[in-house]
């Protein structure tokens, strides 16, 4: 039987007094939506590479053929959109589908200069944490589908352990570094039934002199804390807890399905405690809104005591797509604000160069102030150097 996540009701949703008063209010997850399973999962269908089975899909009902995943008829469909367009669906319930993608590779290269980390692991797309900022909520777009599908429609990737355990083991893979979790969440919900990141690590713990990082915004990784030392074992590994403030209430408003931040601090404390090398990213710094001087210092603080050995830190990074979900949601909680985002990202995805300067310089003083590092330490021989936050603007601080 396939286990529950465990999500929150939360407090009664807030409205636009919201703003200014962050410790008396809270946003839940709409409620009362029709729960429907159209088949049990299989446990085979993320078969081992090792045993021959192949991924479990019969009798799965799948979208017609030729329609986008929108259900569009007249857009032609191509490429990943195609692929979405026909993958079956696994699941329905709590508001999202879960369907299975078909994939050809599992890692990405990424060679752009703003990316410091040379590959990419991403075992869903799509993220059911539905974070108001996300700025991967892009990538649902290749697939025809709206940025608002980002946590509605989550993809899961066939077969990860077989790609993986095919990719990692390539002639000049050693010392190159894996990033895992740098569009979606590694560790949403859907971890829990499909287990497409534990047959990553699975197939990463086989192989030996890897360099590998997770980040994540959910304490579901302690549950993997063997096989991430297993992992250690053999290559260099270290996680990444992404926390944008101390506040609940703040954070179901930001991130509505996300864990609490304290439980986030716990986790980062369970892997130090099982000699995992784990810090803490403050990714996105939201201008106006997680920004204070005395807010970042509580954090850098917190990572402090939870045990991290780092604390990085980037501004918000706003892709058109994420504006379009982002900005009605800051017109009605901050609106006091609206205005100086639509300044600062309608035509740039960065936050002025001089702000992004600030927060690097409060970073700064943060790190020699709580004695923490900068990056994570098992990177360094990793590629290309450390990783950046899904906002890909490490240098900033």
């Amino acid at each position: 039987m396939a286990i529950q996540p465990t999500l929150r009701s939360g407090p009664p949703a807030f409205g636009s007094s919201f703003e200014g008063r962050t410790a008396q209010s809270g946003c839940a997850p709409k409620s009362g939506s029709r729960r429907r399973r159209t088949r049990a999962v299989n446990p085979s269908l993320f078969p081992d590479p090792r045993d021959g089975q192949p991924a479990a899909t019969e009798g799965v009902p799948t979208p017609p053929r030729g329609l986008s995943p929108s259900g569009n008829a007249t857009t032609p469909v191509s490429g990943i959109a195609r692929l979405a367009a026909s993958s079956p669906l696994l699941e329905e319930k709590r508001q999202t589908e879960y369907y299975l993608l078909p994939v050809k590779s599992l890692l990405n290269r990424c060679t752009s200069e703003r990316v410091p980390f040379p590959w990419t692991v991403n075992p869903y797309r799509g993220c059911e944490f539905g974070c108001r900022y996300c700025y991967a909520r892009y990538t649902h777009e290749f697939m025809e589908l709206e940025a608002e599908d980002f946590e509605r429609k989550i993809y899961v990737k066939e077969n990860p352990g077989a790609l993986a355990a095919r990719e990692v083991a390539a002639p000049g893979m050693k010392g190159q570094h894996i990033a895992i979790g740098t569009a979606t969440d590694p560790y949403q919900p859907a971890e829990e039934e499909f287990g497409a990141t534990r047959a990553t690590l699975e197939a990463m713990a086989r192989e030996e002199g890897l360099s590998v990082s997770i980040t994540t915004k959910s304490n579901r990784v302690v549950r993997d804390i063997e096989l991430i030392r297993r992992v250690g074992e053999r290559s260099s590994i270290s996680v990444n807890l992404s926390i944008t403030t101390l506040n609940p209430r703040l954070a179901r408003g930001l991130e509505p399905r996300a864990p609490r931040p304290d439980l986030r601090l716990a986790a980062v404390t369970r892997l130090r405690e099982a000699g995992i090398a784990a810090g803490v990213f403050a990714m996105p710094v939201l201008p106006g809104i997680t920004d204070g001087e005395q807010d970042l210092d509580g954090l850098a603080r917190a990572a402090r005591d939870a045990g991290a050995m780092w604390i990085a830190a980037n501004v918000l990074f706003l892709m058109p797509a994420s504006l379009k979900v982002f900005l009605p949601f800051l017109e009605k909680e901050f609106p006091r604000l609206a205005r100086r985002y639509r300044e600062w990202y309608t035509r740039n995805a960065y936050a002025p160069e001089e702000y992004r300067k600030k927060i690097s310089a409060q970073f700064y003083e943060l790190r020699a102030k709580y004695g923490l590092g900068s990056r994570p330490e098992a990177m360094k021989s990793g590629g290309n150097a450390a990783p950046a936050q899904m906002d890909l603007n490490w240098a900033a601080a």
